[in-house]
Protein backbone atom coordinates (compact mmCIF):
# COMPACT_ATOMS: atom_id res chain seq x y z
CA UNK A 1 0.00 0.00 0.00
CA UNK A 2 1.11 3.35 -1.08
CA UNK A 3 1.84 6.28 1.29
CA UNK A 4 -1.20 8.12 0.08
CA UNK A 5 -3.48 5.24 0.44
CA UNK A 6 -2.35 4.98 4.04
CA UNK A 7 -3.07 8.49 4.99
CA UNK A 8 -6.76 8.54 3.41
CA UNK A 9 -7.63 5.19 5.00
CA UNK A 10 -6.32 6.59 7.91
CA UNK A 11 -8.10 9.92 7.38
CA UNK A 12 -11.65 8.07 6.72
CA UNK A 13 -10.99 6.03 9.75
CA UNK A 14 -10.54 8.81 12.19
CA UNK A 15 -13.72 10.58 10.58
CA UNK A 16 -15.52 7.18 10.97
CA UNK A 17 -14.42 6.50 14.72
CA UNK A 18 -15.27 10.43 15.35
CA UNK A 19 -18.58 9.29 13.89
CA UNK A 20 -19.36 5.92 15.37
CA UNK A 21 -17.74 7.01 18.97
CA UNK A 22 -18.80 10.53 18.94
CA UNK A 23 -18.23 10.58 23.35
CA UNK A 24 -14.29 8.99 22.55
CA UNK A 25 -12.96 10.90 19.80
CA UNK A 26 -13.58 14.16 18.54
CA UNK A 27 -12.52 15.45 14.95
CA UNK A 28 -13.51 18.99 13.86
CA UNK A 29 -12.95 18.39 10.19
CA UNK A 30 -12.29 16.02 7.48
CA UNK A 31 -8.92 18.35 7.04
CA UNK A 32 -8.06 17.72 10.90
CA UNK A 33 -8.54 14.37 10.53
CA UNK A 34 -6.09 14.63 7.49
CA UNK A 35 -3.64 17.26 9.04
CA UNK A 36 -3.68 14.31 11.85
CA UNK A 37 -2.92 11.44 9.38
CA UNK A 38 -0.22 12.60 8.15
CA UNK A 39 1.06 14.23 11.59
CA UNK A 40 0.42 10.47 12.95
CA UNK A 41 2.63 9.54 9.86
CA UNK A 42 5.44 11.29 10.83
CA UNK A 43 5.09 10.67 14.48
CA UNK A 44 5.38 6.80 13.33
CA UNK A 45 8.42 7.53 11.26
CA UNK A 46 10.64 9.28 13.77
CA UNK A 47 9.91 8.71 17.06
CA UNK A 48 7.86 5.44 17.19
CA UNK A 49 11.10 2.95 16.70
CA UNK A 50 12.88 5.00 19.51
CA UNK A 51 9.92 4.11 21.47
CA UNK A 52 9.91 0.69 19.95
CA UNK A 53 13.41 -0.14 20.97
CA UNK A 54 13.34 1.39 24.73
CA UNK A 55 10.08 -0.65 25.55
CA UNK A 56 10.66 -4.17 23.92
CA UNK A 57 11.60 -5.42 27.11
CA UNK A 58 7.70 -4.77 28.22
CA UNK A 59 6.59 -5.70 24.99
CA UNK A 60 8.19 -8.96 25.06
CA UNK A 61 6.69 -9.64 28.52
CA UNK A 62 3.32 -8.59 27.69
CA UNK A 63 3.07 -10.74 23.95
CA UNK A 64 3.06 -7.64 22.13
CA UNK A 65 0.55 -6.26 23.80
CA UNK A 66 2.72 -2.72 24.68
CA UNK A 67 2.38 -2.24 21.67
CA UNK A 68 -1.21 -0.95 21.29
CA UNK A 69 -0.18 1.22 24.10
CA UNK A 70 2.73 2.69 22.17
CA UNK A 71 0.94 3.37 19.66
CA UNK A 72 -2.72 5.10 21.34
CA UNK A 73 0.83 7.53 23.06
CA UNK A 74 1.53 8.63 19.18
CA UNK A 75 -2.19 8.97 18.46
CA UNK A 76 -2.34 11.24 22.28
CA UNK A 77 1.06 12.76 20.97
CA UNK A 78 -0.68 13.44 17.43
CA UNK A 79 -3.95 15.15 19.65
CA UNK A 80 -1.14 17.33 20.95
CA UNK A 81 0.21 18.51 17.75
CA UNK A 82 -2.45 19.00 15.72
CA UNK A 83 -4.56 20.52 18.83
CA UNK A 84 -7.12 19.04 21.53
CA UNK A 85 -9.80 21.36 19.72
CA UNK A 86 -9.32 20.23 16.07
CA UNK A 87 -8.60 16.55 17.08
CA UNK A 88 -8.45 14.50 20.67
CA UNK A 89 -9.47 11.87 22.46
CA UNK A 90 -11.66 11.61 25.74
CA UNK A 91 -9.36 9.36 27.88
CA UNK A 92 -6.11 7.51 27.32
CA UNK A 93 -8.26 4.41 27.29
CA UNK A 94 -10.31 6.09 24.11
CA UNK A 95 -6.60 6.51 22.86
CA UNK A 96 -5.38 2.61 23.66
CA UNK A 97 -9.42 1.60 21.83
CA UNK A 98 -8.75 3.38 18.44
CA UNK A 99 -5.27 2.08 18.48
CA UNK A 100 -6.34 -1.39 18.47
CA UNK A 101 -9.50 -0.66 16.21
CA UNK A 102 -7.10 0.95 13.62
CA UNK A 103 -4.42 -1.97 14.00
CA UNK A 104 -7.16 -4.00 12.86
CA UNK A 105 -8.21 -1.81 9.98
CA UNK A 106 -4.54 -1.77 8.75
CA UNK A 107 -4.40 -5.54 9.30
CA UNK A 108 -7.71 -5.87 6.83
CA UNK A 109 -6.53 -3.51 4.76
CA UNK A 110 -3.16 -4.78 3.93
CA UNK A 111 -3.71 -8.41 3.70
CA UNK A 112 -6.36 -7.82 1.24
CA UNK A 113 -3.54 -6.19 -0.46
CA UNK A 114 -1.17 -9.10 0.41
CA UNK A 115 -4.14 -11.68 -1.35
CA UNK A 116 -4.33 -8.90 -4.40
CA UNK A 117 -1.23 -9.23 -5.54
CA UNK A 118 0.02 -13.22 -5.01
CA UNK A 119 -2.79 -14.12 -7.12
Amino acid sequence: MSYFQRLIMNTLTFVALAVLLPNMVHVRSIVMALVASFVLSILNALIKPILSIISFPLTLLTFGLFSFVINALMLNLTSTFVGAANFGFSSFGAAILVALIMSVINMIVTEHNIEKYTR
